[in-house]
């Protein structure tokens, strides 16, 4: 809650804003992949096609997908390096005293 000239505004946050907002390095960068990628494949599929509007078309179904399994490959990833941290030897001799 804040007070804003005299009145009490109380923030409701999603659990979409709270999502992002716990993921936000992940998604910009998922978002800088995505624009990258499709900025390829349009220009790659034009180069095959020689139809702009062709090429659009196929630049946008692929990298959509491949953004979402890179967000979540991303996240796993994570999750793997924080796993590699807890198991180096320094830890696993602490766990054994």
């Amino acid at each position: 809650m804040e007070n804003y000239h005299g009145q009490t505004l109380i923030y409701l946050e999603t659990d979409m804003a709270k999502f992002a907002r716990a993921n936000l390095p992940t998604l910009k960068k998922t978002a800088s992949y995505y624009l990258v990628h499709i900025t390829v494949a349009a220009g790659v599929a034009y180069a095959v096609t020689g139809d702009l509007l062709m090429a659009f078309t196929l630049s946008l179904l692929e990298p959509t997908v491949q953004a979402f399994a890179f967000f979540f490959q991303e996240k796993l990833w994570e999750r793997a390096v924080k796993t590699t941290a807890l198991l180096t030897p320094a830890s696993i001799e602490t766990v054994r005293t």
